[in-house]
């Protein structure tokens, strides 16, 4: 309910203005504001969506005896960005990039509050990404081949619920890891299962991908349409590409990168530190470790933050936990401020899956992720309270 007590002509104009804001109100568990007993709104000046990138193509005929039809395209190969601008916006733009589809940033494993609203809730201006060929954005310009395989089981492993592959369709609450953050022992398990493995997207591992998708992420990221002070939030397969992304711009917009369970990296080729690396553009380099130029290295070194975040079922003699740690001391080693952050042994953060920002201890791992924002001076906002005290009115 509104409080107009000494501020009722602020408060009208308060309302009246943002003619187009969306307020959301949640009663969600996780939707309580930091460090106070009330629920922020989430209050939107706008939000929608468009495609960057690629590049119009003149689809060549099937038959080599046809001439290509002229001034006939396909447009193909671009990003696709969903955007939610707040009202009283940061600085700082979060873009989440993810690797398996758009759904794990909306929402928590049980449906409570995803990362995408805790961000909003914060003031962060949000951007969702798909890349070429992925989720929202998949025109090829190249046939693609689609061939179905039984895939669901395998992500009981691949995302850390558990040590092995379930004995049936459904994982029973004795085959996850003890004390997971993903809600095992709920009656409505079969429901959380379907809907995990469900939600996702053809990912198209491959390296020749990576350069495609990384060559649109850089236009996005150089084109300012995601602002000028971009932060990185990314899972598995989206943080090689995130830092391969980095490494291609010819603009300094990017400031940080988060990758939680990031499987890939980037080295500077030449380096003598730097891994055997992976030059092959098939599936067998999908995963890096990829080599990038040492100049172009050098661009991880100047952004503001670069964390990589693992659960407890990572061990340290994993290679991607290894390769993570050698990435680190080389982007310090030239003048960076990366670190690897353990959510077990450094923040006390147990039963973590593959996806942490989607576990049912999610509010955590973020007040983790704004503690980071915080310290490295990426929390400020574009101006200074312009529309008066607006949270008061709710």
């Amino acid at each position: 309910m509104a409080h107009f007590d000494g501020h009722s002509a602020e408060a009208r104009r308060t309302l009246k203005l943002p003619i187009a804001a969306l307020l959301i109100l949640s009663g969600a568990p996780g939707a309580w504001a930091h460090g106070t007993s009330r629920i922020d709104p989430i209050v939107l000046e706008k939000t929608g969506g468009f495609i960057i990138g690629g590049k119009h193509f003149n689809v060549p005929p099937a038959n080599s005896n046809t001439p290509a039809t002229p001034n006939r395209t396909l447009s193909c190969d671009h990003g696709y960005v969903e955007y939610f601008l707040p009202i009283n916006p940061r600085k700082t733009s979060i873009v989440l990039w993810h690797s398996s589809s758009a759904q794990v940033w909306q929402n928590r494993w049980d449906g409570g509050e995803g990362y995408k609203d805790k961000l909003l809730r914060a003031d962060y201006p949000t951007y969702i990404w798909d890349g070429p060929r992925v989720g929202r954005a998949n025109w090829s310009c190249e046939t693609i081949t689609y061939t179905p395989s039984n895939r669901d089981q395998g992500n009981f492993t691949a995302w850390k619920f558990g040590p092995t592959i379930p004995a049936g369709q459904v994982p029973t609450p004795a085959e996850f890891y003890p004390g997971t953050q993903f809600p095992a022992n709920s009656p409505k398990l079969e429901e959380y299962w379907w809907n995990a493995t469900g939600a996702r997207y053809d990912e198209f591992d491959n390296a020749y991908n990576i350069e495609i998708e990384t060559d649109a992420a850089a236009v996005a990221a150089d084109s300012g349409r995601l602002g000028n002070q971009i932060v990185y939030l990314t899972n598995s397969a989206g943080g090689l590409r995130a830092m391969k992304t980095t490494a291609k711009t010819t603009k300094s917009n990017i400031s940080g990168i988060v990758t939680y369970e990031s499987i890939g990296y980037v080295f500077p080729i030449g380096d003598p530190e730097s891994p055997t690396l992976c030059t092959a553009l098939t599936p067998a380099c999908a995963f890096g470790p990829l080599g990038v130029p040492l100049e172009d290295f050098k661009k991880l070194a100047k952004l503001k933050k670069i964390q990589f975040v693992w659960g407890d079922n990572r061990p340290e003699t994993e290679q991607q936990v290894i390769l993570s740690r050698l990435c680190a001391k080389l982007i310090n080693k030239y003048g960076g401020n990366a670190e690897v952050l353990k959510l077990a042994e450094d923040a006390g953060l147990k039963g973590s899956t593959h996806i942490p920002f989607m576990d049912m201890d999610n509010d955590k791992v973020a007040s983790l992720l704004f503690k980071v924002l915080k310290k490295n001076k990426l929390d400020s906002y574009q101006r200074s309270n312009p529309w008066g005290s607006w949270r008061w009115l709710f």
